[in-house]
């Protein structure tokens, strides 16, 4: 099979790839409010490889959403903790420009960043009045395959 090559980043390649992540959530965001919203709905949707934001009014119209990608990470880089954190803090500025402090928490998904993001939430200083998790649950399964003759 050979020998697997591992490429191994310098210290310079490291901090340019944090500097493109700040930057991304330094980036002004330009959204116009309709109304006056005060309440709102956070879903965190987080899987094995991303993690998903998206901010919502109290009738589930999108206002806006960040994810993993979005913001600059890549590969299984997406996937983490820290990325879900820097997720949640660009939607924290997305809300805080939108002026909405309180705010509902809907949770789906397995992944890692689940209550990294909740948690970031919270210290970022969202008034958090409920949390509920709407992760899908298999009752019964798929149908197993009939048996092999042979």
């Amino acid at each position: 099979m050979g020998k697997k090559r591992i490429i191994k980043k310098t210290e310079k390649e490291i901090l340019e790839e944090r500097e493109k992540v700040e930057q991304k959530l330094k980036k002004e965001v330009s959204i116009k409010p309709l109304q006056k919203i005060k309440k709102g709905k956070i879903y965190i949707t987080s899987t094995y490889n991303n993690t998903m934001i998206t901010l919502a009014d109290s009738k589930g119209n999108v206002l806006g959403w960040r994810s993993a990608g979005n913001i600059g990470f890549r590969g299984t880089k997406k996937g983490t903790s820290f990325a879900a954190s820097r997720v949640a803090v660009a939607l924290v500025n997305v809300a805080n420009k939108l002026k909405i402090k309180e705010v509902d928490v809907l949770i789906k998904g397995i992944g890692g960043g689940r209550e990294t993001a909740l948690r970031t939430l919270v210290n970022q200083g969202l008034e958090i009045q409920s949390i509920r998790d709407i992760t899908p649950i298999p009752h019964n399964g798929c149908r197993p395959q009939k048996p092999r003759r042979v």
